[in-house]
């Protein structure tokens, strides 16, 4: 293996560890990437990985795949509606941001999201063995979420339990790089990252392979990482972690129980809950209660569409995406140019006395664009049914084929299509409340599940 070689698999494993880390000011440059610590080390390995394949004159890629030839065809086609709408694209201006300039910014964020990324982290793991993929990722991933762990355990001492000498203790990790420590109001955590729906969105990234620890090892500890998932997922009071972590744990208990050697394990598991919690609630029973039943009550959403500001802006984008969408229902408006259309339909329930409206959202001086919070209605109003189709095809094709690797395989193949099928599920909701593509989690294990399939062509990729 050669230097350069060395330098981008490094830069790959540097990057894994700090991916969680984006509550520090970065590059304005970088745009949407510029508190994205992880992409730092992505980015920079690309770059010399692209070096190392100039000076070699030779570099593997995943073309071959239906799967990667499903997103070049959505990829191609954000290219096509943007140019069927070319003149009204041409003509939209809001922010002081001219559509066209919109649609080169936004694209070229979505190739780094995918294409880059996902050449990038093939060519690091395609010599790999099926072995090496798994305990070398999960490892450092595990390392990591030891770090995350610890930083919001003594954080959940300080804002939730009101035991601030842990605070003296959380205030070294200040000297952490790519890490400005600070204590989010209202009871909620959000470790190293900068708020707790960014605490949310690791746990799912992470949450698969930490549940898999359960199947591999032996030893009583395999439980731990499973335990740290679910109490970061409760104290971060991430509705979207809640939901999303809650139904792949309650596949995974399914699997649990299918599985004869683990049913006393549950059954032990049960009992353990039912002691430790019922230890908690005589020690400190009124803040537990008031935490559980927050969770709870965060959790209807309808109650709170109305009365929290987060469910006003979250309903009231989705609305106005689907209002355009009926508009432009077959091409849409063109990738990035959703927000200059959506901005007339805002409802009035969402915008009254919604200070997140009135600074951001429609404040023209405000130069940054209002998220959609749900990428699927941002693709049908942008790319439009057939757009939102080839999205969703890929996505099919993605969880169809994790499903069999995970039941015609054995051993480590098995433990991935498990980690693989767990973690699509979670993306694929996650996005049900967030509209961007830098789900590197996404792109490193599609990259994965190709080289599955690859090695084993009596498994095929149709769907």
């Amino acid at each position: 293996m050669n230097d350069l070689k060395k330098t981008y698999i490094t830069l790959f494993f540097i990057g894994w560890f700090f991916f969680p880390f984006n509550d520090f000011k970065g590059f304005e440059a970088l745009g949407e990437f510029k508190n994205e610590s992880g992409a730092y080390f992505f980015l920079l390995g690309f770059f010399v990985f692209l070096i190392d394949t100039l000076r070699a004159q030779r570099m593997s890629s995943p073309h071959k795949s239906p799967i990667f030839k499903a997103l070049l065809f959505f990829l191609f086609w954000c290219i096509v509606t943007t140019a069927l709408n070319y003149n009204a694209v041409s003509e939209s201006y809001f922010k002081h941001t001219g559509g066209v300039y919109r649609f080169i910014r936004q694209y070229i964020s979505l190739m780094i999201s995918t294409v880059v990324l996902i050449f990038y982290f093939w060519n690091v793991i395609v010599k790999w063995t099926t072995s090496e993929v798994l305990y070398k990722i999960r490892r450092l991933l595990l390392y990591c979420l030891i770090f995350v762990f610890v930083y919001g355990f003594l954080e959940t001492l300080v804002v939730v339990f009101n035991i601030y000498p842990a605070k003296y203790i959380l205030d070294t990790f200040d000297y952490f790089p790519f890490l400005d420590v600070n204590y989010p109001p209202g009871g909620r955590i959000s470790s190293v990252t900068y708020e707790s729906p960014s605490l949310g969105n690791y746990l799912i990234t992470v949450s698969g392979w930490m549940f898999s620890y359960i199947f591999t090892e032996k030893a009583k500890w395999r439980y731990l990482p499973t335990l740290m998932i679910l109490f970061l997922t409760f104290f971060s009071g991430s509705r979207t972690a809640l939901i999303n972590i809650g139904i792949q744990f309650i596949i995974l208990l399914t699997i649990m129980y299918s599985m004869k050697e683990y049913k006393n394990a549950l059954t032990n598991g049960f009992v353990y809950t039912v002691v430790i919690s019922s230890i908690l609630l005589v020690a400190n029973g009124d803040k537990i209660l008031k935490a559980v039943e927050e969770k709870a009550e965060s959790l209807n959403f309808r109650k709170n569409m109305t009365k929290n500001i987060s469910n006003q802006s979250r309903f009231g984008m989705q609305y106005a995406s689907i209002q355009v969408f009926k508009e432009h229902p077959i091409i849409g408006v063109g990738f990035g140019q959703e927000t200059y259309y959506k901005r007339f339909h805002y409802p009035r329930w969402a915008t009254k006395n919604n200070f997140e409206f009135t600074l951001h959202y429609q404040n023209k001086n405000e130069k940054s664009f209002p998220t959609s919070y749900n990428i699927y209605t941002r693709l049908l109003a942008e790319t439009g049914l057939i757009g939102v189709s080839l999205f969703l095809y890929f996505i099919y094709l993605c969880f169809c084929n994790s499903r069999r690797v995970w039941k015609n395989s054995s051993e480590e193949r098995k433990i991935l299509g498990f980690i693989l099928m767990l973690s699509f599920i979670g993306f694929s909701l996650n996005w049900l409340q967030t509209d961007f593509f830098r789900q590197y989690g996404y792109w490193l294990c599609m990259v994965i599940l190709i080289k599955l399939m690859n090695e084993k062509p009596q498994i095929t990729e149709k769907s």
